[in-house]
């Protein structure tokens, strides 16, 4: 018998994790209410028609093969000219490289930068992504944490007291992945200099930008051209289509990072291209109708409502309301519960309802929490919502 790498051992992913517990009951014939899952597509959001017809249109015209490393020629101009009208005009296509899903953005983002030993900021909580990735490449995923009494605004001088002399690149989520908080421009303003007083790169995590709820999004290297600053994006979630796998990375000041988008092209070379055919979606997406988002968000707007008001009716839960995206992270403060992921399990197993334990995405030491995805219909969120309130009745009551 061969063993694994030890490094392995600390590669974790709560939300496909929990997942598999869900799956589980669920061949035994149990009901699933699933508020796990981030994709829209599992659920009632089609994906817009004509980004179908340029994938379909794209597949019959014989466009199959392999693609270039870094992407189709008009998919990196579209995402170019894009950046350009909101403000980043440095960027150019060679500064663009598109990918298998943000995902695969981020790994290739991650891998070209950091070295054993190295420490990268990343926010609690936060996309576990990240850490899975620091950890395969032996570096430190050192947390930082915003402020839940403030709406999960994150504190620059909370995060600067993490830099030491090993951090390499501090990470932003905006909106955030997993509570929703929407970052304004004076807190980017002051995480920046962060960034730039420790020649730091900054690897900005914009793939909710589009999904809000009211508020501005305002992208991060629209307020410096004197710092390395990285975007990631892609189709997945504002384009509904995630199971297409295309997301990019922009490097946004190239001038600064010459060297690692280097590596990041080599890397991609390695790796050949990202899926082709579906590539062809992207400019459309990004020069096409748009008229699916606000829609979308209708949705999305009463979907949050209803989560809030469920949430809110069970003592011990408290919860801030989301800005963007479509989650929630509400704390657990509910007396003889210490361990939130054997609270989450044990709604599961009682309930058939199914969330992922805050702890899977980092949180402050001495708090609890889960995260919710509200992307179900309000009738599905309403039926969970009850059975949480029964569930924390029955045993917590």
């Amino acid at each position: 018998m061969i063993s694994s790498a030890p490094h392995i051992a600390n590669v974790k992913y709560a939300i496909r994790n929990i997942a598999a517990e869900g799956a589980r009951l669920e061949a035994t014939g149990r009901r699933i209410l699933f508020c796990n899952i981030g994709d829209p597509l599992k659920y009632d959001f089609p994906t817009p028609p004509h980004l179908v017809a340029a994938v379909e249109k794209a597949m019959k015209d014989g466009l199959n093969g392999y693609g270039p490393s870094a992407g189709l020629k008009k998919a990196r101009e579209a995402i170019a000219a894009d950046f350009n009208a909101r403000g980043m005009k440095a960027v150019k296509p060679e500064n663009v490289f598109v990918t298998s899903g943000a995902s695969e953005a981020i790994d290739l983002t991650l891998t070209a930068l950091l070295e054993p030993g190295d420490e990268v900021l990343l926010p609690a909580p936060g996309y576990p992504l990240y850490n899975a990735i620091a950890a395969r490449l032996g570096a430190t995923a050192v947390n930082y944490y915003p402020d839940e009494s403030k709406d999960w605004a994150i504190d620059p001088d909370e995060l600067e007291s993490h830099v030491t002399k090993r951090t390499k690149a501090l990470i932003i989520c905006n909106p955030n992945n997993p509570t929703g908080a929407l970052m304004n421009a004076e807190t980017l303003k002051r995480v920046i200099d962060v960034a730039r007083r420790h020649n730091l790169a900054l690897l900005s995590d914009e793939i909710y930008d589009k999904l809000l709820y009211g508020g501005t999004h305002t992208p991060t290297a629209t307020l410096a051209t004197d710092v390395p600053i990285i975007t990631f994006n892609g189709l997945s979630k504002a384009y509904l289509a995630c199971g297409w796998r295309v997301g990019w990375l922009v490097f946004n000041n190239p001038h600064l990072t010459r060297d690692v988008e280097a590596a990041v092209q080599r890397l991609a070379d390695a790796r050949l291209c990202g899926p082709t055919p579906f590539q062809h979606a992207i400019e459309p997406a990004l020069t096409g109708p748009q008229d699916h988002i606000p829609t979308m968000m209708a949705k999305m707007r009463s979907r949050r409502d209803v989560m809030m008001k469920g949430l809110r009716s069970v003592p011990g839960l408290s919860v801030v309301e989301p800005a963007g995206a479509f989650y929630a992270m509400p704390r657990i403060q509910i007396p003889g519960v210490v361990d939130d992921e054997k609270f989450v399990l044990e709604v599961l197993n009682e309930t058939g309802v199914l969330f992922v334990h805050g702890s899977g995405f980092g949180q402050k030491p001495g708090t609890q929490h889960f995260r919710v995805v509200f992307l179900p219909p309000e009738n599905i969120l309403s039926e969970a919502f009850a059975s949480l309130a029964s569930f924390v009745k029955r045993k917590y009551g």
